[in-house]
């Protein structure tokens, strides 16, 4: 089982950094079009696609946005953190096999344990496939327990 720790605000540091990586597939997309109930054909239907600009299907914008809440929530600053904000830039299409790398970096600490976190998700060329910035409430307790989904 995986192992979850925060950073509490009192240990953030600006130029502070986490990521995670994930491999998109054909579940994920199936998966998230259901949660979030997106079904653009861009997403869901091959057929489609083919006659889209990408000429294939492309993965939701908010996947790669969800990685990047991930980090928020597991890694930097970590559990108990509260996700205030963000602001996103789709720069490129992730595709069906695409590994992603979701990083955020701590960019301003601010007062009520409020941090400000640039955020980057790149795929396995190196491309840059979002930008942004998020806000978040860093957490005043330390967390370290072992993961548990029920």
């Amino acid at each position: 089982m995986p192992f979850l720790t925060n950073k509490t605000y009192d240990e953030v540091q600006v130029g502070d950094s986490a990521y995670i990586e994930r491999q998109l597939t054909k579940e994920d997309i199936t998966n998230f079009a259901m949660v979030s109930s997106d079904c653009n054909p861009a997403h869901v239907d091959p057929e489609y696609a083919k006659e889209t600009f990408f000429k294939q299907v492309i993965g939701h914008g908010m996947w790669s946005g969800s990685l990047i809440s991930a980090v928020i929530g597991t890694k930097l600053p970590g559990p108990g953190s509260i996700y205030i904000s963000q602001s996103f830039s789709f720069k490129g299409p992730v595709y069906v096999g695409d590994v992603i790398r979701a990083e955020v970096t701590i960019k301003q600490k601010n007062e009520k344990n409020r941090i400000i976190l640039d955020c980057k998700c790149t795929n396995q060329k190196g491309e840059v496939v979002l930008t942004g910035e998020a806000e978040a409430s860093a957490p005043k307790k330390k967390f370290a327990k072992e993961v548990v989904i029920s």
